[in-house]
């Protein structure tokens, strides 16, 4: 045996046992049927998956998109960094919603992309990466103020109507109503008082309204006058109930009068959970709740608020809507608040997620979105399977067919090629995406190509006269300096790709580079060792090549 060729076998036996240690996992999940995975150990299956080569959106199907932070409203110190707090932000939440193997990352100047493979709730998806949760909790106005502005409203848009005109109208309205009195009474609230009359108090010591389903566009339109706008005293501020309610069978939503300037912000949360609430109140009972945590200075300003504020309302805003207003009953010490009014577990579970993430610096806006379905990706697996799998056989049965005996050789070397390729993809749990697959076809004419050469030179030497082993010697050496060239441009070349493409091209960019390192091992040192084995400690008189 010659210097070094035990050696050369020792590596080249370790790499094949690294390589089918690292797919193992892969090949298993292959094998087991949907069913025979509903029965598995939970931790076994995810052991199994976390190490298994992972699918990129376009093959398993998933959720793609690209996101813009609107920086217009931050102070240049604030803009600054926003997009990679957003970015981190952004990150935590989907690391905490379980979506396997995700890409975020930045792209330009304000934009973000996003992929979550496997992810066949893109509603969600979005509810959950776009919202800006801004937690905040402030007082409740008291009844009297919020009449005194209600009355406020109804005296600017009713102002300028000509008193001709209502007594004209009250008459007609009397003669052709049988009913003319309770009509003519409606007539009148709806004319003097256009704004509180869509509205309905529910409560006589708080600032507290409930608005019809239907009448809710009719209220925001008139909200947003600017000359209702200036009425609102600096102080104070009117928002949204978060959820719909039932009031005596009809659709409603509360309104809240509330103190402008919060009491306490997120910014002091320190976790968030989901249970399931207990008790006889109806808007806890057996409802999902999420149970908050403040830190220590979150928790001396929360006790000092309850604590003078007994028996007043405490508004919890998520992103302006109010989502629960609980009454004050005594001092909370301990830092511990909930969130109520939360309709299904996933929204409660999805809020949790945003609340413990953090609120992000500015808003983020949905420029661009892209969802692949499972069986669209199921497709693509197929066909990329399927181009690989001729690629391989026209090349296997061109190195049989033109080069014979050192064909095979070469045939093995790409076997070799393509395990310790997709080993690579395993152990270093990158996605196999489907320009990932045109890498990897793209590898299996170059593993080849360096054999090429080689089996060029060796053609040369033994036209020329040479021994077998001679002429082995010689081919490898001289060929040894093209194949390194040709192989380190295309290295760099995906490196480059890797390093600034995204998505899909680094995906690209990643196989590529893992077939150059393979094939650059596999066509010169084993099928060097394999020649080695062949002609050591005997005289070779011809050579099949």
């Amino acid at each position: 045996m010659r210097r070094g060729q035990g050696i050369k076998i020792g590596i080249i036996i370790a790499a094949l046992l690294l390589s089918i240690w690292y797919l193992y996992p892969t090949l298993r999940l292959s094998t087991i049927s949907p069913q025979a995975k509903g029965q598995m150990d939970r931790e076994e299956l995810a052991r199994l998956e976390k190490r298994a080569v992972k699918l990129g959106l376009d093959l398993k199907g998933g959720t793609h998109l690209v996101l813009e932070v609107d920086r217009s409203k931050l102070s240049p110190k604030e803009a600054r960094d926003a997009v990679d707090r957003a970015l981190e932000i952004i990150r935590n939440r989907v690391d905490q919603f379980g979506v396997s193997e995700p890409l975020i990352q930045r792209a330009g100047q304000d934009r973000m992309i996003i992929e979550l493979p496997g992810l066949q709730d893109p509603e969600r998806a979005k509810e959950l990466i776009g919202r800006t949760a801004l937690l905040e909790f402030k007082l409740v106005k008291e009844q009297k103020e919020l009449k005194a502005l209600l009355e406020r409203i109804d005296k600017v848009l009713s102002k300028g109507k000509e008193k001709e005109k209502e007594k004209t109208k009250l008459a007609e309205l009397f003669k052709e109503s049988p009913a003319g009195s309770l009509e003519a009474e409606s007539a009148t609230s709806e004319e003097e008082h256009p704004f509180s009359y869509l509205v309905e108090f529910i409560d006589q010591q708080y600032g507290q309204i409930v608005v019809a389903e239907e009448d809710i566009p009719r209220v925001d339109s008139l909200l947003s006058r600017p000359e209702v706008q200036a009425l609102i005293p600096q102080d104070m501020e009117l928002r949204w109930g978060a959820e719909y309610a039932n009031l005596r069978g009809e659709r409603v939503k509360r309104l809240y009068l509330l103190k402008r300037k919060p009491e306490l912000t997120g910014a002091h949360l320190t976790d968030a959970k989901v249970t399931i609430g207990r008790g006889l109140d109806p808007e806890i009972a057996n409802r999902p709740i999420v149970n908050m945590r403040l830190d220590k200075r979150g928790a001396r300003i929360f006790s000092r608020v309850t604590g003078a504020n007994i028996g007043r309302l405490l508004a919890i805003i998520l992103d302006g809507n109010v989502y629960s207003a609980p009454r004050i009953k005594s001092k909370i010490p301990d830092g511990r608040a909930i969130i109520t009014g939360i309709g299904r577990m996933d929204e409660a579970k999805d809020l949790a997620i945003v609340l413990r993430a953090g609120a992000l610096p500015a808003p983020v806006n949905i420029i661009e979105e892209r969802t692949v379905g499972p069986s669209l990706g199921e497709d693509s697996i197929h066909k990329g399977i399927n181009a690989a799998m001729v690629g391989m056989i026209l090349v296997v049965l061109f190195m049989v067919f033109y080069y014979k005996g050192a064909g095979l050789i070469a045939d093995l070397a790409l076997i070799l090629n393509l395990i310790f390729v997709m080993a690579a993809l395993a152990g270093l749990r990158a996605a196999l995406t489907l320009p990932g697959i045109a890498g990897i076809i793209l590898t299996i004419g170059m593993a080849v190509d360096a054999n090429v050469l080689i089996f060029e030179r060796i053609r040369e030497e033994l036209r020329a006269g040479k021994t077998v082993r001679v002429a082995i010697d010689a081919g490898y050496s001289r060929a040894f300096r093209t194949i390194l060239d040709a192989n380190l441009t295309t290295f760099f070349t995906a490196l480059i790709l890797y390093l600034v493409g995204t998505g899909p091209v680094k995906g690209f960019g990643t196989t590529l580079m893992l077939g150059i390192v393979s094939s650059m091992f596999t066509a010169i040192v084993v099928t060097r060792v394999i020649f080695d084995g062949l002609t050591a400690g005997r005289e070779v008189a011809k050579l099949s090549i």
